[in-house]
């Protein structure tokens, strides 16, 4: 299995999966977030601009932000103004999430990019990014849901039930972090085709979009 090196604020990690990086920086993103959990906080992303531990401690902050705007968008008797002022963020991070899986995928390619595919090479339904982007909504399910355990007011029949689903929720992490790092491993090895198509969505674009472009 493919390791890599990874820096944190102080300290410098050997010899871990892929995965495991990045779970750690999706729980320092969430971690970080709640120490406000307030949408509006700013970012203070420790790494490197030009790192991929930048990109995933980004993609974390961006999915844990949009995570509490679902929340509050939910809300019987929120004024409809800031409904629709909040849908429109909403619509941003989504955009802005999708660019940043693209450019994770980019970091893919390159990693990959010398590599030979061996004649029988197969395909993924998915690409590694989009893969990465499940395991940082995980981190936030297994955050929330521990929530729920843990919650006072809540009676033991509802901590009950969010133990068991944070038992299945803790299973599929490992299971996603372990086929990811053997996908690396694969496109390494060249057991896999490295491929990517970018999402083209239309309705973001005025010149596909029929209600814009028809204005």
């Amino acid at each position: 299995m493919r390791s890599f090196a990874i820096q944190y604020t102080d300290y410098i990690y050997f010899d871990m999966t892929f995965t495991e990086q990045a779970n750690a920086i999706f729980n320092q993103v969430i971690s970080d977030y709640h120490l406000t959990d307030n949408v509006d906080t700013p970012i203070h992303n420790p790494y490197h601009r030009d790192s991929i531990e930048y990109s995933l401690y980004l993609k974390c902050w961006i999915d844990t932000v949009q995570w509490h705007y679902e929340d509050i968008i939910r809300d019987p008797h929120i004024d409809p103004g800031e409904a629709l002022a909040l849908k429109r963020r909403i619509d941003r991070s989504n955009q802005e999430r999708t660019d940043l899986v693209e450019d994770i995928d980019t970091y893919f390619r390159q990693q990959f990019s010398t590599v030979t595919p061996l004649p029988d090479a197969r395909l993924n339904t998915e690409s590694p990014a989009w893969a990465v982007d499940r395991l940082s909504i995980l981190a936030l399910k297994i955050y929330h849901m521990q929530e729920q355990v843990d919650r006072k007011d809540a009676d033991e029949e509802h901590r009950q039930r969010c133990r068991a689903k944070l038992g299945v929720l803790l299973e599929q992490q490992k299971d996603l972090s372990l086929a990811i790092d053997q996908l690396l491993d694969d496109y390494q090895q060249g057991r896999k085709v490295m491929k990517v198509y970018r999402q083209m969505k239309m309705y973001n674009d005025p010149s596909t979009n029929p209600i814009l472009y028809k204005k």
